[in-house]
Parts: structure tokens; C-alpha cells; sequence
């Protein structure tokens, strides 16, 4: 199956549910043009030169969003174009990217990652502390905090990925009516989009399912 069958099939099954990121990362120039030529516009990338890189030779009505662990020093370099970063679990991370967007007189989109897994290597904030970080980014007026992203546990348990979609979920559901710009619940990748859309997840990431496993 090609990858433009590939994305097309997706669509599918989200129909008008969910906004499909294709990850791009590692993925050639070749293959991005290629579900670019799809229609797909919008791409994840998770290291900062990679995203830049690939930004100076592909279309300019691509749509990139930081999906990665975003590291302080790198918010500079993505600033000036940056769609939305779907990474933000830290205060120092916030008061870069407020300063970063301020010096390029851009408001940038963000959602909040909320460490949602058991497994040690992913990244976010803990629930606990949600509520105190979430008033406290109230400061920044170049940042938009347009929602939340969380990743579940890479198994093949169902019933645990469930639970931890629907932690989020529930997160998400309280401050939406106190909040109207919280719009985006940005939950399911490859593996496990479908119980996410059950969950309410309107935007999913979606690399392997589209162009393939990666060897690398």
C-alpha cells in the first residue's frame, strides 16, 4: 500500500473526529513530498535541527508541530514558523518559548504533556501537578495553551491504555468549560489511535501506520 493509501485509509476511520499529524520524523524528504502530495499538511518532528532542515525543502504551507522533548536552547531556532508545540511540562520551557515568541512578535500555540504512562523514558508533567502549572502559565501572553497531550504505555494492554486515556480525559473535560481555548486533546499514535478516538482524542500522530516501521 502506498502511503498516499496508506493516509487515505486512516482518514477513514478518524472521518471529521481528529486532525491526523503525520510523524515524519527520520522519514527522507521523498517520503514527506510524497503524502504532502496526499494532501497531508501537517507533520510531527521531535528533534529540533531535523525539523528545520526539512522545513527549508519542502513546501511552505506545511504545517510542523514539535511533538518531541523540546530542550530550552533549541526554542529559538523553531519560533519564527512553529505551528504548535505539543511538549510544553515545564516552566523554564514556557518562559523560553514566551521570550522566543515575543523577539519574532508571534503567539505560539502549545499543549501541555502530561505524563500519562508507567514507562520511565516518556517525558511530562505529573498529574499532581497539573492545576498549579496550568494557572501559572497565565503570565505569558505569547504563549497559547490550546490543550493537552499525553502518551499511554507502549503495550499491547488495551485495557491500560484505555485507563490512561481516560485520566486525561477527564483532566481535559474539567477545564473546557472554564477555558475556551482549550480545544485539542491530542492522544493516539500508531498503535493505539483507535482507542483514543473512543476517548475522545481529536487530534492523533499517526509515523508508522503511514510510512512504514523505521529500521533506525
Amino acid at each position: 500500500m502506498s502511503i498516499e493509501e496508506k493516509i487515505l485509509n486512516i482518514k477513514s476511520k478518524i472521518k471529521d473526529k481528529a486532525d491526523l499529524i503525520a510523524v515524519s520524523k527520520t522519514r527522507t524528504i521523498q517520503e514527506i513530498q510524497e503524502a504532502y502530495n496526499s494532501g497531508q499538511l501537517k507533520f510531527g518532528e521531535n528533534r529540533v535541527q531535523e525539523i528545520c532542515d526539512k522545513k527549508s525543502k519542502l513546501p511552505n504551507d506545511i504545517e510542523w508541530h514539535m511533538i518531541g522533548h523540546l530542550q530550552k536552547n533549541k526554542v529559538k531556532y523553531i519560533a519564527k514558523f512553529i505551528k504548535l508545540i505539543h511538549s510544553l511540562d515545564r516552566i523554564s520551557l514556557a518562559k523560553e518559548i514566551d521570550k522566543q515568541a515575543k523577539k519574532e512578535n508571534r503567539i505560539i500555540d502549545c499543549l501541555i504533556q502530561l505524563k500519562i504512562s508507567k514507562d520511565d523514558s516518556k517525558f511530562g508533567l505529573q498529574i499532581g501537578d497539573f492545576e498549579s502549572f496550568y494557572k501559572s502559565l497565565k503570565i505569558y501572553d505569547n504563549i497559547n495553551i490550546i490543550g493537552l497531550m499525553g502518551m499511554a504505555t507502549f503495550t499491547s494492554d488495551n485495557v491500560l491504555v484505555d485507563e490512561e486515556f481516560k485520566m486525561i480525559k477527564r483532566i481535559y473535560d474539567d477545564i473546557v468549560p472554564i477555558d475556551d481555548k482549550i480545544k485539542v486533546l491530542s492522544i493516539g499514535m500508531s498503535d493505539d489511535f483507535d482507542v483514543a478516538l473512543k476517548n475522545g482524542s481529536n487530534m492523533i500522530r499517526v509515523g508508522s501506520k503511514i510510512f512504514g516501521k523505521r529500521n533506525y
